[in-house]
């Protein structure tokens, strides 16, 4: 069964095992596979989204849509899909991968490492949030300007990859996006 395995990988993101993923956040958490999602609407706003507290890494902090890890042979667009229902009870469309080489490492106050290779993607969401409270604690819809200006200026507030992801996709990086309502 792999419904709970994450696919460990090399630099090169090529896939050299599988894990369980309750294995792959702690002290010395390997490089493994993950994607997060970015859901934007068409009024300029995104989705943004606070961990639950019984989160392993960073609960409580304010992060983009969702996260989450493919499952061993499933295609990552997939596994964006498949995690929307899961963590925030709506589906999603128009996927773009934004940002195919991300990766990052960093440790939380607990020590607890994330440490992966995570394409991140935008798109649509389908329906209102319905979160699951094991995922996500609180949410908003909020001008992606005025969150972009929150993670430069007070990167402790966030996830580390999100900042991280503000920086790399640069000032205004939905400005060509058009959604239909």
């Amino acid at each position: 069964m792999t419904d709970d395995l994450v696919v460990l990988v090399d630099a090169e993101c090529r896939p050299r095992g599988t894990a369980p993923r309750q294995s792959v956040h702690g002290t010395d958490t390997p490089l493994h596979l993950a994607f997060s999602c970015h859901l934007v609407d068409s009024v300029g706003r995104i989705l943004m989204t606070r961990r639950a507290l019984s989160k392993t890494t960073w609960p409580g902090v304010w992060t983009n849509s969702y996260c989450g890890h493919p499952r061993p042979g499933e295609n990552i667009e997939d596994a964006v899909a498949r995690y929307a229902p899961r963590e925030l009870g709506l589906e999603v469309d128009d996927l773009t991968c934004v940002l195919p080489d991300f990766s990052y490492r960093a440790v939380d106050a607990g020590g607890v490492v994330e440490n992966e290779i995570c394409p991140v993607y935008w798109g649509r969401a389908i329906g209102r949030p319905i979160p699951n409270p094991d995922e996500v604690m609180d949410y908003v819809w909020t001008p992606i300007d005025d969150v972009w200006a929150a993670a430069i200026r007070t990167p402790w507030a966030f996830s580390p990859w999100f900042v991280e992801q503000v920086h790399a996709l640069g000032p205004r990086p939905y400005d060509e996006v058009k959604w239909a309502s």
